[in-house]
């Protein structure tokens, strides 16, 4: 159980990508870590793209960033509507500055861009936003997973385990 004492944040709203939001959570659980889903609303259902729910623990006004050691961030077409809200910038720009891990797979990426956290960062995403990425200033790659120093990115759900290991690899360094 070697992420036993750590404590992750896995963003949720609807229209989730169903297995980049679980099979990361049922993993870093499976390790020990405790994962708690954050959306604008506690105890809301959140419904994923193909009808998997998420009930969430907290809501983004519930949490201090300070608290965790990781934040975890879906794809699917969640992405688009969670960088829409200033808490979730003001964890991932928190979540940057002390260089805890930040996860990112598919379109999750839109939400580090208007973080403004990818200038000079390598990354992968779905091939849909490389020009996204690249506009803000990121290096993308055509890879399964990048790690650039505390940013995890990944491209889709076949890259799920490889993403996955080296996020909880991280998370077990921090």
């Amino acid at each position: 159980m070697r992420l036993y004492n750590k404590k992750v944040i896995a963003l949720v709203d609807q229209e989730f990508e169903d297995l980049e939001l679980w099979y990361p959570i049922l993993r870093l659980r499976e390790e020990g870590a405790t994962v708690h889903l954050v959306g604008q609303e506690a105890n809301k259902e959140y419904i994923g793209k193909y009808g998997v729910p998420a009930k969430s623990d907290y809501a983004f006004h519930d949490i201090d960033i300070v608290d965790y050691d990781a934040i975890l961030v879906p794809g699917g077409w969640a992405p688009d509507k969670l960088r829409r809200y200033p808490e979730v910038l003001h964890f991932v720009k928190e979540m940057d500055k002390a260089k805890k891990p930040i996860g990112q797979i598919c379109h999750a990426g839109w939400v580090l861009i208007s973080a403004k956290i990818l200038d000079g960062k390598k990354v992968t995403s779905t091939p849909g936003i490389k020009d996204d990425m690249e506009n803000a200033g990121a290096t993308w790659f055509d890879e399964p997973v990048i790690i650039d120093d505390h940013i995890i990115s990944s491209r889709r759900p076949p890259d799920l385990p490889p993403y996955v290991k080296a996020f909880a690899d991280k998370l077990a360094e921090s």
